[in-house]
């Protein structure tokens, strides 16, 4: 029987089922595993691991899930601030290390792409290539927007900012993939 994520997520909280817990996480672990993957730059071990702390802070917090987002909006803010909480700790650690790694702004030139690579994928590789030179908040806006399908006022409850800064980071990531994605012409094979 197929049971709302409400009715799971009330007998998690009342029964304490690990059963109903382990429902939800089938329904959203692949979407949000492959959302952290795009979002940590394809890096799969950080991505679970990310998945894993997201899974392991929403089973505790779920007594005080209010309904108010749905679940998976709710889920996703648990996961971005993980992350971002993730790349706040590596960056310092670089900083206070003396390592500070420059993040460039070049182009994704379409000169480096192999000539026997399929257009679409490597399209694919280069795109996911540009969004990791996005500032984390507008790399998060655009992959909720883009990939996820999610309104701009899900994604305002998932990253906790206003509607304005939502539609701002859109806007901007938007222009910055322009700039670094320019050598592509778009229906060329």
């Amino acid at each position: 029987m197929h049971h709302t994520d409400q009715v799971l997520i009330d007998s998690v909280v009342k029964e304490d089922s690990h059963l109903a817990f382990a429902e939800l996480v089938k329904r959203y672990q692949s979407p949000l595993r492959y959302s952290l993957r795009q979002l940590t730059g394809w890096n799969e071990a950080l991505a679970d691991d990310l998945a894993q702390e997201t899974f392991i802070k929403a089973y505790k917090a779920l007594p005080g899930y209010q309904g108010k987002a749905k679940f998976s909006s709710w889920l996703y803010r648990i996961a971005y601030n993980e992350m971002i909480s993730h790349f706040r700790v590596a960056r310092n650690r670089e900083l206070s290390g003396g390592i500070i790694e420059e993040q460039g702004s070049a182009s994704v030139d379409s000169r480096d792409r192999p000539s026997s690579e399929d257009h679409s994928q490597q399209l694919h590789r280069d795109l996911a290539q540009a969004m990791t030179q996005l500032k984390d908040n507008q790399r998060m806006a655009l992959h909720l927007h883009l990939h996820r399908e999610c309104t701009q006022q899900e994604i305002s409850d998932i990253m906790n900012i206003p509607l304005g800064t939502v539609k701002t980071l859109i806007t901007r990531g938007k222009e910055t993939l322009r700039v670094l994605l320019a050598d592509w012409k778009l229906g060329e094979s």
